[in-house]
């Protein structure tokens, strides 16, 4: 039996795993991962990875985990070498049924008198310690610990209602992510101590504090240890010089570095006791080798993490002691498929404790078969050029020069990235930051997204999105695509429709942004393909069978919990129009409908009707049938015109801010209520309950109380006579009702509200709330502008010192050229006022008075008295 340690993820390892394998030719592999996953390993070479294991409990999606694959993962390359070779591969840690059933809450049931830490991201041995690990269902995925192996990604299990991290579980060496959270992502705080293995996800001990984990529980890094032993500071760049870097290129060649990494692993594990959840791990992957042999297996090779490699080699200890340590453990059903992954949640800075901070590095090193750094300060001189950037093939000779000769100056055999990052950023990007973040995004992290075939076991509502996706040309990617679509196209409409019903999902794959020109048949999507995205999927895959029957019932769920408020149900209107769900939209109106006839803040009503007037427009360019909205929007309105005379009373400056964000929402929904012409539905829902279209004479008769505009205004019209009103409504509404042609006193209100008997804070606020539309209406009308300017050039130095603050906030939100046109006036209205004064020195004008009256032929008196 051959035990080969690995660190998952590097190519190094991942090269001398396949060149061992060929040379021992075994006759069963063993890989440390769910065993449930057997089944599942035939479909491996039709994958295209990066992809990943996902396990999960049905009716219980927040307990899951994934275990991520890459091209140079040791553990994928033992896959296809036996399955190309015809020979039996098996995953022998402990099951995911275990692992996911296991309380997060429970404390080990043994202390450790000493253990090593967790595992350095990307470079350490896999190391027993507690961490954060994130929530994967409608959020972001966590992952579990890691080092060269790290704990496994299923140790990690949530229960749903926490965010908790649960116990052991399986994990390809350390390599998966250990998923456990609540609904929406959020994080969720480990339960594991240092010398758990895998109970929680373990972030690099750079960033944690070297105190005690607990009693008895001193941490320690191995890798670090053996470093520092070796005359290195850095241990992430010993273990890469002496493994990964060791037979990268082929015809370096080399031997297999597993004897002296079992060697060393050996020594560092040296009176170390592992605790309940660890000894569990390994007790069943030597239960697995038990198996292996009594079927008669002779020529055994199992990959695991170097961690392990001690306590899976000869002398075992009873198979009894084994047994007794897995009797009673607790087991769930858990169900296992492949889903793609990506470069982006393999690296360590998204939270993969088994991860690497350079994937794209390392894919290009195990696919260069020679030259590798030639190769890669060649593609980054590429990516600089995509940009427009001038780089020459002497530029890249130059690089490969530097980083060859930084590696020599340290002592390393092959350069590594830190050395091609300096070069690149002296030669290539010439010192520029941004350049080298260029080449990091591209090429150091990259971009790939894996593929799984259609033959994987997938629940009906992925393989109904695999579908839509390929009839509406929609591919999923890893990085952001921006894609604009118009609502007038039948193709764009359905692309829109699929990413509005997923995201009542709660599959974010696309996120709406602002649309480039004016209209409402233009949308703008912003998609990006998250590995977490099939985890949402599999937890609705009880609604329906499809998208959208899923995402109907889904809104038929939401509307029916009483916890939804008015502005949930009048959002959620919104979103079954924009996905187009007409069998969800009676349930939702009618819960909607209930509930806006039973709440009386006048606020919250206001706060609704904007979505519920945009709502009702989507039928124009969507072809959606808005029926039955109108009545309700009505029904709003009307409370909002009895209750808003009430709500305006005795407000301070926050509450009548507040105030005011909604009535200008609700004035601009209000516009948009009578504005559809009768041959859209809208329209014809609106001409329906007795309004006519607005346009031409309907816009006159709109001044009456018949619509809804009527009913509106003469609402604002009764408010703004009143004297209790703060200065900011008071002067918002006049500026609303003189914009609407409501209003012919403007001035007067105006002079009223800025004359000395009122306070220079209030008149300040109401030069605040009529002014907020805009500084052109001072640019057209001089008695306002002069108005103003008499107002503020009468204040005292205390005063207007007082008001100051107001003054900037309402003239700052001027633009440039208003500011410029209003200035302008005032300059002109000053000489205007100059060139009229009297200013004649009536001893110098004399002479010339005396002139022109002897030529009129009268005399001085005369003539002045009939001046």
């Amino acid at each position: 039996m051959s035990v080969l340690g690995v660190r998952h993820h590097g190519p190094g390892s991942a090269r001398a795993v396949r060149r061992e394998l060929e040379r021992l030719r075994p006759d069963i592999i063993l890989i440390e991962g769910p065993p449930e996953a057997d089944a599942l390993i035939a479909h491996a070479p039709g994958l295209e990875p990066p992809v990943a294991l996902l396990a999960h409990v049905p009716g219980a999606p927040s307990r899951a985990a994934f275990w991520p694959f890459a091209a140079f993962s040791p553990e994928w390359q033992a896959i296809l070498y036996g399955t190309s070779a015809g020979i039996p591969v098996r995953f022998c840690d402990l099951p995911a049924a275990h692992s996911l059933a296991e309380d997060p809450g429970e404390e080990p049931a043994e202390a450790l008198a000493s253990g090593p830490a967790e595992g350095q991201a990307g470079g350490s041995a896999e190391a027993p310690a507690g961490g954060r690990a994130e929530g994967v269902v409608g959020g972001r995925a966590g992952e579990a610990a890691g080092g060269i192996t790290g704990p496994s990604p299923g140790e990690l299990a949530g229960r749903p209602g926490n965010g908790d991290v649960g116990r052991p579980g399986g994990g390809l060496a350390g390599s998966g992510d250990g998923v456990a959270g609540r609904p929406g992502g959020e994080a969720g705080d480990t339960g594991g101590e240092a010398g758990d293995t895998g109970g929680g996800a373990t972030q690099d001990p750079r960033e944690q504090p070297a105190a005690q984990a607990g009693p008895g529980k001193a941490r320690i890094d191995p890798i670090g240890a053996l470093a520092a032993a070796a005359g290195y500071d850095d241990p992430e760049r010993w273990w890469e010089d002496v493994v990964e870097h060791r037979g990268v290129v082929e015809h370096r060649g080399g031997d297999t570095p597993f004897a002296v990494i079992a060697e060393a692993m050996a020594a560092v594990r040296e009176g170390y006791r592992p605790d309940e959840r660890e000894a569990r791990r390994e007790a069943y992957m030597r239960k697995t080798i038990r198996t292996a042999l009594k079927q008669g297996f002779t020529r055994i090779a199992v990959i695991c993490g170097a961690w392990h490699v001690p306590a899976l080699t000869a002398p075992f200890p009873p198979a009894a002691a084994d047994n007794a340590l897995l009797r009673g453990l607790p087991k769930v059903k858990a169900e296992l498929t492949w889903v793609p992954w990506t470069y982006g949640r393999l690296a360590s800075w998204s939270g993969y404790g088994a991860g690497i901070t350079s994937p794209g590095w390392y894919h290009h090193l195990f696919e260069a078969r020679d030259r590798p750094i030639e190769r890669w300060l060649a593609q980054a001189a590429e990516v600089l050029r995509d940009e427009g950037l001038a780089v020459s093939s002497a530029h890249v000779i130059e690089s490969v020069r530097l980083a060859e000769a930084l590696a020599t100056l340290r002592g390393r055999p092959l350069a590594g990235l830190g050395e091609v990052t300096e070069a690149a950023r002296a030669v290539l990007c010439e010192g520029d930051d941004l350049a080298v973040e260029l080449i990091q995004r591209r090429m150091v992290v990259g971009d790939r997204l894996g593929h799984v075939c259609d033959g994987v076991p997938m629940v009906p509502l992925q393989r109904d999105l695999r579908d839509r996706q390929r009839k509406l040309k929609l591919k999923p990617e890893a990085l952001d695509r921006e894609i604009d679509l118009d609502l007038r196209k039948p193709l764009d409409v359905g692309r829109s429709n699929l990413l509005h019903r997923l995201r009542l999902l709660g599959v974010g794959w696309g996120t709406p942004g602002q649309a480039r020109g004016k209209g409402t048949f233009r949308e703008t999507w912003t998609l990006r393909w998250r590995p977490e995205h099939d985890l949402a999927l599999i937890e609705h895959a009880a609604l329906g069978t499809t998208v959208v029957a899923a995402a109907a019932q889904r809104a038929r769920d939401l509307a029916a919990t009483g916890t939804a408020t008015l502005a949930d149900l009048t959002g959620l209107v919104e979103q079954c129009l924009l996905a187009d769900l007409p069998e969800a939209l009676p349930d939702v109106l009618g819960a909607l409908s209930a509930k806006a006839a039973l709440d009386t803040d006048v606020t919250k009503l206001m706060a609704a009707l904007p979505a519920m007037v945009r709502a009702h427009r989507y039928g124009d360019v969507r072809g959606t049938s808005a029926e039955g909205l109108e009545v309700i929007v009505r029904s709003m309105l009307e409370r909002i015109c009895v209750g808003l005379p009430v709500a305006v009373t005795g407000l301070d400056d926050d509450a009548a801010a507040d105030l005011l964000k909604h009535v200008d929402a609700v004035h601009s929904a209000v516009a948009l209520l009578d504005a559809p012409d009768a041959g859209t539905p809208a329209g014809r829902a609106v001409s329906a309950a007795g309004a006519p279209p607005a346009g031409g004479a309907a816009r006159d008769e709109a001044r009456g109380s018949g619509t809804a505009r009527g009913r509106w205004m003469a609402t604002l019209r009764g408010i703004s006579d009143r004297q209790d009103l703060h200065g900011l409504i008071e002067g918002r509404l006049a500026r609303i009702l003189l914009d609407a042609g409501e209003l012919h006193d403007a001035g007067d209100r105006m002079a009223r509200a800025m004359s000395r008997g009122q306070a220079p804070a209030r008149a300040a606020a109401w030069v605040e709330g009529f002014l907020a539309g805009g500084g052109l209406l001072l640019v057209h009308d001089p008695r306002l502008l002069g108005l103003v300017d008499e107002w503020l050039t009468g204040l005292s130095r205390e005063q207007f010192t007082d008001v100051l603050p107001l003054l900037r906030r309402t003239f700052g939100a001027f633009a440039a050229p208003e500011r410029r046109a209003v200035g302008e006036r005032l300059r002109a209205a000053g000489r205007d006022e100059g060139a009229g004064r009297d200013d004649v020195d009536e001893r110098r004008a004399a002479p010339a008075v005396a002139t022109v009256l002897s030529i009129l032929g009268g005399t001085a008196p005369a003539a002045r008295s009939r001046g």
